[in-house]
């Protein structure tokens, strides 16, 4: 991903968080990002569009962050990343029913969530689904990072060895 892309995600990241999605506009997201309106726009012709890349770049991020980890500091790392997360605290806030229109995930949505998982993570497809269940709830309510913890290693030792 180039620079300037980079660039604009992370001035998406600032505006939405600082505004949420609803309030933030093209110009804001500029602004944050330190660039001319048609700079956005060269890259991004929608809002919509700019949160899309925004999300793939999250979860880009995410599945590379926890890719080579042990299971258990995977899904530590995964879930102070959901549970602290600038945006998601935001629309937690401010914009609660967009959120839970966004985690709204339909079958085939799910089944790519739940494959990034298995993959991310080796697990198998009924661990991979309780994981994700579990995130989901961390998005919603992130709670204390010493619980998340406990949670996450009491999900190991309930999923046992991951898949090979």
């Amino acid at each position: 991903m180039g620079r300037t892309r980079l660039g604009l995600l992370a001035g998406a990241t600032r505006a939405f968080a600082e505004r949420g999605l609803r309030r933030s506009t093209m110009q804001s997201v500029a602004a944050a990002a330190g660039v001319a309106k048609a700079t956005l726009y060269n890259h991004f012709r929608t809002k919509d569009d700019v949160a899309r890349a925004l999300l793939a770049a999250e979860l880009e991020r995410l599945t590379v962050l926890t890719t080579r980890l042990p299971l258990e500091e995977a899904l530590i790392a995964l879930s102070d990343e959901l549970g602290g997360h600038p945006v998601l605290r935001r629309l937690v806030e401010i914009e609660p029913d967009l959120l839970t229109a966004l985690l709204a995930l339909d079958g085939a949505q799910w089944a790519g969530m739940v494959g990034r998982l298995r993959g991310a993570l080796g697990l198998s497809e009924d661990a991979a689904e309780l994981v994700g269940r579990w995130l989901l709830g961390v998005v919603l309510q992130p709670g204390r990072s010493t619980t998340r913890r406990r949670t996450a290693a009491l999900l190991v030792s309930a999923i046992g060895a991951p898949a090979a």
